[in-house]
Parts: structure tokens; sequence; C-alpha cells
């Protein structure tokens, strides 16, 4: 049975709150699931005690069961300190896509071409 420590939505419409659960992987979202690890309330502000609770000891006893937290859980856990979350470095998607690149060549080449013939004007 593969385990996932995930959020379960809870709360009313446009009013999320969330039950940090373990859940076996299959089950739905909001369905079934072995225990509640904590939760986390969107709603709240960012730097409030009360946002993201968690209790640490069945945490790290799920993980060390193989229970495999999804993403933004383990955002959750590696602010606790639970767990460690590698840093992801994309370089290549910060680039402009090939027509900017294209775009801002040619820009940069008719700056270039006025530029020089500006000087030209400005030296006869």
């Amino acid at each position: 049975m593969a385990l996932k420590i995930r959020l379960a939505r809870g709360g009313s419409k446009k009013r999320p709150y969330y039950q940090i659960v373990v859940a076996d992987a299959r089950s739905p979202r909001d369905g079934r699931f072995l225990e509640k690890l904590g939760s986390w309330n969107p709603m709240l502000a960012k730097d409030d005690e009360k946002r993201i609770e968690l209790n640490a000891e069945r945490v790290q006893h799920w993980i060390d069961q193989g229970a495999q937290p999804t993403d933004r859980v383990l955002r959750f856990l590696d602010q606790a300190g639970l767990a460690k979350r590698p840093a992801r470095s994309n370089p290549v998607k910060a680039l402009p896509g090939k027509k900017a690149q294209e775009r801002a060549a040619e820009a940069k080449q008719k700056a270039e071409e006025a530029a020089a013939a500006a000087s030209e004007a400005a030296a006869e």
C-alpha cells in the first residue's frame, strides 16, 4: 500500500481549510485516511502560528514507515525542519522564448545601426 501525506480539503465554498492526513495514494482526495497529522488554514496570515499545525512525532513516524509527502506538504515539513526539500533550479525556464529572443536581437541590431548612423552624422 503506497502511503501519501497529503492535504484533504474541508471548509466551505471560497473558505478553504485543509487537514494534513496520511492516506492510501489510491483513495480520493477528501476520502478515507489513516490518520490526521495536522491542519493548514490558508485564510490566516502567513506569519500566524496557527496557519500550519503539525504533529511532528506522528509525521516522523509515518515518514519512517515509507509515506511520501506531496509537494505542498513537503514545503510545510521543510519549514518545520522535519524533512528536507530539494531546491529546484531550472535556469532555462527563465529565458525568453525563441521568438522573443529573435525580436530582441533584431531590436538590438537596429539600435546599433541607429547609433552608428547618428555618430556618422555627428562626425560630418
